[in-house]
């Protein structure tokens, strides 16, 4: 790779000749076979070479010959699927910096749908989330430029920040007469992975928005006080996870799956299987768990929940999810920048490839009405396609947040702020159909355990 870019900077014709001894290389020493496909390979790089000299020579201003080689990578990797994209330099600190849970910026999920930069979902407590910004809006301009032609990353690039410094985001949203301009101040995106609470007593409840570095731990000490707090059933809450870190999200199911079970299974297009298995050291306490997933759960939450419901660990409970399947590996280059290229797809314990499907609810129950269509998967241009499945029909990426110590109070006022939260949490539950489906479930559930059945001869006492 070096040999290329040091020609590049050279005039077209030693880049000819240098391509040209490179392929009667490959000819001399490595079969008739990779020959031919590296002289296609290598013919179609000397159109690419002449181009670049006409550009430099020729274009009306003058350009640098980094600029071009970069705009050329980005096109390319625009013709794969949605996840495949080039990141320079500043672009792949920031992503490797994402992956620890912080970063600058509004706090929006965004993908491509019909060519267009599209919300999947804004995340919670975000300045874009706290404004309005909806899944489905088409963010149409940043600041005064229009996203017609923008890239994925070159989007994220423009949105991101210092904290304490502004962006306006012009929003085209369904049913909406004109387009709607959100004046966003940037803050420090802390993603609190894990909150977690206590639902009606005994009901514990685990929101996790993002599988990062920690979340496995946090989950796992999550459980442990919840434990502590005499918990008897759990509602793990995926909906509007975008993913995360693919071992981070084995990590968390085999918590909840036990020893040496399959949680995922990987394979490339040479057919190359990799499978990931629990080696949780202790067998998890067997306690009702639901899963809670929308349209906004994707990728590793959808591990997650695939691997809980084929091994029978979770009832799912929502609507049917993202749909995205597939493994982005990220490849470090010579210069400081990075590659994210999808390298494989992934599969649930029983074989169940979800890309451009999703996982299926085991029951079906809807959220909120939202104002805009959800963006899925297959809704996404250019997303991977399973053979097969052309145009077929779907199968059917809390603790509370630190606080500083509470003020000594009267009983009085304690029992008054214990009884706000709970009119709270109420009020929450009651305004969320798919939890308080969850919730009624688990307390059925807790009954419909504890019954035993009179056997013939037991003495029945009765009042009289």
């Amino acid at each position: 790779m070096e040999g290329i870019r040091q020609v590049l900077k050279t005039k077209a014709g030693w880049v000819v000749v240098f391509l040209g001894t490179l392929v009667l290389g490959v000819f001399l020493g490595k079969g008739w076979d990779r020959t031919v496909l590296a002289t296609e390979t290598y013919e179609e790089l000397k159109t690419f070479t002449e181009v670049l000299a006409h550009v430099q020579k020729h274009y009306v201003e003058d350009v640098k010959t980094k600029d071009l080689v970069y705009g050329a990578i980005r096109g390319m990797l625009s013709t794969l699927d949605p996840h495949s994209a080039f990141m320079p330099p500043e672009v792949y600190k920031e992503v490797q910096v994402e992956t620890k849970g912080e970063f600058g910026g509004v706090g929006i999920q965004i993908g491509m749908k019909d060519n267009r930069l599209t919300v999947i979902a804004p995340i919670d407590g975000t300045p874009a989330e706290r404004a309005g910004v909806k899944a489905g809006d088409f963010i149409i301009k940043v600041n005064e430029e229009s996203t017609k032609d923008m890239t994925l990353m070159d989007a994220v690039q423009k949105m991101r920040g210092l904290k304490g410094t502004k962006v306006m985001l012009t929003i085209q949203r369904e049913g909406a007469a004109e387009p709607i301009v959100f004046g966003l101040v940037r803050e420090v995106i802390k993603i609190e992975s894990v909150r977690f609470k206590m639902l009606d007593g005994n009901i514990g409840y685990i929101r996790l928005t993002q599988f990062q570095d920690q979340s496995s731990k946090d989950v796992a000490n999550a459980v442990r006080k919840l434990r502590e707090q005499k918990m008897q059933s759990l509602i793990l809450d995926l909906r509007n996870n975008p993913g995360g870190l693919l071992n981070s999200a084995v990590e968390v199911s085999e918590q909840f799956v036990g020893l040496n079970r399959l949680i995922v299974y990987i394979k490339t297009r040479e057919g190359k299987k990799d499978d990931f298995v629990s080696h949780v050291k202790e067998p998890p306490d067997d306690y009702p768990v639901i899963v809670l997933v929308n349209e906004g759960s994707a990728s590793a939450s959808e591990i997650v929940a695939g691997a809980l419901q084929d091994w029978g660990r979770a009832v799912v409970v929502g609507v049917q999810t993202f749909g995205k399947g597939s493994v982005q590996t990220i490849l470090p280059l010579g210069d400081g920048s990075g590659l994210r290229l999808t390298t494989a797809k992934y599969y649930t314990p029983k074989g169940r490839s979800i890309h451009g499907v999703g996982i299926t609810p085991d029951i079906l129950v809807k959220g909120k009405p939202s104002a805009t269509p959800p963006v899925r998967e297959k809704d996404l241009d250019k997303t991977l396609r399973e053979p097969g499945r052309e145009g077929a029909p779907p199968h059917p990426e809390g603790q509370p947040e630190s606080q500083p110590a509470p003020k000594p109070e009267s009983k009085d006022g304690k029992k008054d702020k214990e009884a706000g939260k709970e009119k709270e949490t109420k009020e929450k539950v009651e305004d969320d159909p798919q939890l308080q489906k969850a919730v009624e479930m688990l307390k059925s559930w807790i009954i419909f355990k504890d019954l035993r059945p009179v056997k013939q001869g037991d003495r029945v006492e009765r009042a009289m």
